[in-house]
């Protein structure tokens, strides 16, 4: 029987639709020499945590490896498409999670709840309410979204329709503006908005992207939300900035190292709203990209390409290995 190896246990939907094709089986650890063993007779690799290169190496019966959501930096591409492996995606199918996530915080740091609420508790009603002195409201703001894809997209509508922002963009792709988004360089972007949300993809391009330098021209009030990947951020130079005053705050879903470590600098700060990786997980998106894997793990089983394949130039080198019948 088949084996599809998934690192993390998938929505019940998705475990249905692979029962009839083989066996499921959920990864005992994450770490690279348990991946690596336990990928070595699969034929399929769900993957929602970074595989290791030499996973693919002895795996003869890898036919792919088949990313739960969007971003590709948990896979090493080059690696797999060395091996003859086919690499999928399922995109845009978390946008909607994510794009609410960036106004929940945003909300949040402007109605400043983390101290309100921590006070309300500790102190009293009076000491809560007291910080609604110096809380801000959303409407008429500028938000700029740092990637225009199917995330950036959706945090743009739900700002511009949904709470009357200004809202201006920098991408990579020079397809028309969405309606109500105008185009600005990232040096301008910085300058001009109130809250920068982060929504590109690592790359090496990206890597660094709000450098010390681009800090410095941010707002005095400014907020920054990272739904990216940590390393698009200069750490040091963020904390340098939160402990001067130097920026509002700001909210970060995604770190260079995770889990990020419990005594790092980011807890520290009343302005800082730190989640562990989970802006796009809800149970309406654990569906959606279980059941869109599922699906992609099924066309590979059947002998077909998945419809979200990102490493094209593989398919001659994987004929090779697996001919089509």
């Amino acid at each position: 029987m088949r084996k599809i190896l998934s690192t993390h246990p998938l929505h019940p939907r998705a475990t249905a639709m692979l029962a009839g094709a083989g066996r499921l089986a959920i990864a005992r650890a994450l770490d690279a020499r348990t991946l690596t063993a336990e990928a070595r007779d699969a034929d399929i690799v769900i993957v929602r945590a970074p595989l290791p290169p030499e996973l693919f190496d002895g795996a003869n019966n890898l036919r792919a490896a088949i990313r739960h959501g969007a971003g590709l930096d948990m896979i090493p591409v080059e690696a797999a498409t060395a091996a003859g492996v086919l690499v999928a995606n399922v995109p845009a199918v978390n946008a909607r999670s994510v794009a609410e996530h960036v106004m929940f915080v945003a909300l949040a740091l402007l109605r400043r709840f983390r101290v309100m609420d921590r006070d309300l508790r500790a102190k009293g009603w009076l000491a809560g309410r007291e910080h609604a002195n110096s809380t801000n409201e959303l409407a008429g703001k500028t938000i700029g979204i740092v990637g225009l894809g199917a995330v950036g997209q959706a945090v743009g509508h739900i700002a511009a329709h949904g709470f009357d922002l200004n809202v201006v963009a920098t991408t990579r792709s020079l397809r028309p503006a969405p309606e109500r988004v105008g185009f600005l360089s990232i040096d301008a972007l910085v300058e001009q908005s109130d809250i920068i949300v982060l929504c590109c993809p690592l790359t090496e391009e990206t890597r660094g992207l709000i450098s010390r330098e681009r800090i410095a021209r941010m707002k005095p009030n400014a907020l920054l939300i990272n739904v990216s990947r940590g390393p698009v951020v200069d750490d040091e130079a963020l904390i340098e900035a939160l402990r001067k005053d130097r920026i509002g705050g700001a909210a970060l879903d995604v770190f260079a190292t995770q889990p990020l470590p419990p005594n790092h600098p980011y807890f520290g700060f009343d302005n800082v709203i730190v989640t562990p990786h989970m802006a796009g997980i809800t149970e309406e998106s654990m569906m959606r990209m279980g059941v869109g894997a599922a699906g992609e793990a099924l066309l590979v089983l059947a002998d077909k390409l998945p419809v979200n394949l990102r490493n094209p130039e593989v398919i001659e080198r994987y004929r090779r290995r697996f001919p089509a019948d």
